[in-house]
């Protein structure tokens, strides 16, 4: 478990996820989509299915 607090981006809020993360998921920042849902107090981040 890594603790990360939020960064102001503009008028949001960001969270800098490190780039091991990225590459443990198997996830191409520059192409990818995410899904983001919410269940109960939890943010759930998920890579978006491909649509060919």
């Amino acid at each position: 478990m890594i603790d990360k607090k939020f960064v102001k981006l503009g008028r949001s809020w960001g969270m800098i996820i490190p780039p091991w993360i990225i590459k443990l998921l198997d996830i191409n920042p520059e192409q990818d989509t995410m899904n983001i849902s919410i269940d109960k107090k939890r943010i759930i981040i998920e890579k978006a299915k491909k649509t060919d």
